[in-house]
């Protein structure tokens, strides 16, 4: 059984403040910001020097299973007295993670006008779906310095918004997840067992390796110290596409500078993006109702398949009864043809609510 989301609304924010997100109890020590660029250079040294000495256990991961974080067992190389590394134990059961990784092909992404360069280390991709970078995801993780240290993490599934949600406590989750995690998918299936609990199968599972810059930069907290790298084990097991105004467009299509950021997208520039803004272009109307309706009926009794939606035509809402299943959806306009959406221009200011 495919699977996007699984109660996920109602335990969200719910989960205690974990490391992996933005927010924190700690009070904010102020630590002298340093150039971006110039700690990128020297983040990726240090990632590219621990991945030159460190291992992990890849034979234990040569047969196909649900295999967990647990088991992803990650170890520096052995030295001799005068502190020079030795070559890896156990070569055909371990592998070291320079290789494992490809460590003169990171992977990159530019945050904040810089190029950061990351590496992720993929186990099993998962047989599920693929999130977005503003979904609600249910995860298991481990989060650790590379000195060992581990800071944070939860062996049952927790969930995490990725993305602030304008709440004044839930700030989402670092850069580096809302960069990595949409590159997994979801498990492929789930079977709830009797004691309430809920069995996953064939879910992502993977390991990623953070610059400062896509986890606190300067900001330290707890355990971690300003400008660390980071490095988190996970499971990704479920997600829901978020919809955070409940202006019937999913969050991840509010990114109109298809940028990842969906910050700086403020049409009407009143200071709230338009992901968290119900009117986008602050002509007082709606964004739902600058879309227009359509309801789908679709027999499964008699074999009926649901409707192929039209580009920027959204699933709204869904109901089934005896096998007939109900699907309302909201479709973007662009009543004047001039390439940009009504709800995106004031100057266009129909409401559709009324006639369909």
């Amino acid at each position: 059984m495919k699977l996007k989301t699984y109660v996920l609304s109602t335990l969200c924010f719910l989960v205690l403040l974990s490391s992996c997100k933005k927010d924190d109890d700690d009070p904010i020590v102020q630590i002298p910001e340093r150039d971006r660029a110039e700690q990128q250079v020297i983040d990726l040294d240090s990632l590219q020097n621990y991945l030159k000495t460190h291992y992990y256990n890849r034979a234990t991961f040569a047969e196909s299973g649900n295999h967990s974080i647990s088991e992803i067992i990650i170890k520096e190389l052995p030295k001799d007295d005068s502190g020079n590394y030795l070559d890896m134990p156990d070569p055909d059961n371990n592998q070291m993670l320079s290789v494992a990784v490809d460590i003169d092909n990171p992977k990159t992404i530019k945050y904040r006008d810089v190029d950061y360069q990351y590496y992720v280390l993929q186990i099993n991709e998962g047989g599920g779906e693929n999130p977005h970078f503003s979904d609600d995801i249910r995860i298991s993780y481990s989060g650790f310095l590379p000195n060992g240290t581990v800071f944070d993490g939860s062996v049952s599934p927790v969930n995490f918004g990725m993305v602030r949600d304008g709440s004044p406590n839930n700030f989402g989750t670092i850069q580096g997840w809302q960069t990595v995690i949409p590159q997994f998918k979801t498990a492929e299936s789930f079977v709830e067992n009797a004691d309430g609990t809920v069995s996953y199968d064939n879910y992502g599972l993977g390991v990623m390796f953070l610059p400062s810059g896509l986890g606190y930069f300067s900001s330290p907290g707890g355990s971690i110290p300003a400008y660390s790298n980071l490095v988190f084990k996970f499971e990704l097991y479920q997600y829901e596409i978020m919809d955070h105004d409940g202006d019937g467009i999913p969050s991840y299509l509010e990114d109109l500078a298809g940028d990842g950021n969906l910050e700086n997208d403020d049409t009407d520039g009143d200071g709230w993006p338009n992901y968290l803004d119900p009117d986008d272009d602050g002509d007082r109307i709606l964004t739902i109702n600058e879309m227009t309706r359509q309801t789908y009926t679709v027999d499964t009794n008699n074999g009926d398949q649901e409707p192929v939606l039209a580009e920027g035509e959204f699933e709204n809402s869904r109901a089934e009864k005896a096998g007939i299943i109900t699907i309302k959806t909201l479709k973007i306009v662009d009543a004047n043809g001039d390439g940009v959406a009504d709800h995106l221009q004031d100057s266009v200011k129909t409401d559709y609510s009324a006639t369909n």
